[in-house]
Parts: structure tokens; sequence; C-alpha cells
């Protein structure tokens, strides 16, 4: 069996970091995100799984600002967009929900008409 050197165990070490780096992004077009329930900057944000259809375009899932609901979509790259954010695309609904209280400035949330 080769003699451990440390060339050998740096090569090895990086071929390691290399398939974590690889296989991390996976982790992040997940297609069932989690349930979220917080307090961002005052504001209450909570994020859960639905039944697919209706107006949330076949996400499956409903994001809400102090009880009012925002309209997500899911893009075809797996990030999230919202109708107040719309052209800044982030990892996750609840990063949509952050994106879109940071925009709102303290407005209240006005509910989307459906379909």
């Amino acid at each position: 069996m080769p003699e451990l050197t440390r060339r050998r165990a740096l090569t090895a070490a990086a071929a390691l970091a290399t398939t974590v780096a690889v296989a991390r992004p996976a982790a992040a077009h997940d297609h069932s995100p989690g349930t979220f329930d917080e307090v961002y900057k005052g504001r209450r944000i909570q994020g859960r799984p639905t039944a697919a259809g209706g107006h949330h375009h076949g996400t499956g899932y409903a994001v809400f600002i102090d009880g009012v609901e925002l309209h997500v979509m899911r893009n075809a790259d797996g990030t999230w967009i919202s109708v107040v954010s719309h052209y800044a695309p982030v990892p996750t609904p609840r990063a949509a929900a952050r994106a879109a209280v940071d925009e709102l400035q303290g407005a209240k949330l006005v509910p989307f008409p459906a379909n």
C-alpha cells in the first residue's frame, strides 16, 4: 500500500472539497422547500408547501407576509421570484419573503388578485 504523503493527503482533501462543492448546488434546487415561520424586520413571514395548482402556477408553495399571501413563482433554474421583487431571483421562498419585506419598506402587502 502506498505511503501517505503530504501531497497525497492534500490531493485527497482537494478531491473531497470539489465533490462537496459540486453536490451543494443541488441542495439549493431542492424541489420541496420546507415550512418556515419567523419574524423578519418586524414582519411575520410564513411559507409552507401546498397542493399544486390554483394561482400558485404549480409551485405547490405558499408564502405569507403578515397573513397576506405573497404571490411566488419558481423559475426553471430553481430560483424563486415574487410579485414584489420580480426581477431579483433568490434561492428559496424564505429569501423571496425577506426580499419582499425589504422592498416593501414598511408598506402593507396588497393581495394579488387570483386569475
